[in-house]
């Protein structure tokens, strides 16, 4: 495996790790894998910093572990350059469908991967 695919690959476990209801549900593990810099305009139009995403990541939609979950596809990346990774994918979280893209950073070996920025957008039923 190339260097970038490999970049990819991890930047895409960071993500599956954000949807998983454990992660979501705990403030110190969330911490790990979103960058002290992160922005997220999420699909109600509504901006998240870092500190807000922490603070109430583990009431949202799937972050129980008895709730529904997100079931993300059609999951895709590019290295733009070393140690920054640009994300593509669709989610179902129940009914609801929703586009995502999110950006993803390694500043260092000590801390990993990071994401960087995030931004979703709500897909109407009637939308392909």
């Amino acid at each position: 495996m190339d260097e970038a695919t490999d970049e990819v690959s991890q930047a895409i476990a960071g993500e599956l790790q954000l949807m998983d209801p454990c992660v979501r549900a705990s403030r110190e593990r969330a911490a790990r894998l979103l960058d002290p810099e992160f922005v997220e305009v999420g699909g109600s139009g509504r901006r998240w910093t870092h500190a807000a995403m922490l603070a109430e990541l583990p009431d949202h939609p799937g972050s129980s572990a008895d709730g529904p979950r997100y079931e993300p596809s059609e999951i895709s990346g590019v290295r733009l350059a070393p140690g920054l990774v640009h994300l593509t994918f669709e989610t179902l979280l129940g009914e609801r469908r929703t586009r995502h893209s999110s950006i993803w950073r390694k500043r260092d070996d000590a801390t990993g991967w990071r994401m960087y920025y995030h931004q979703a957008t709500r897909v109407p039923p009637e939308v392909d």
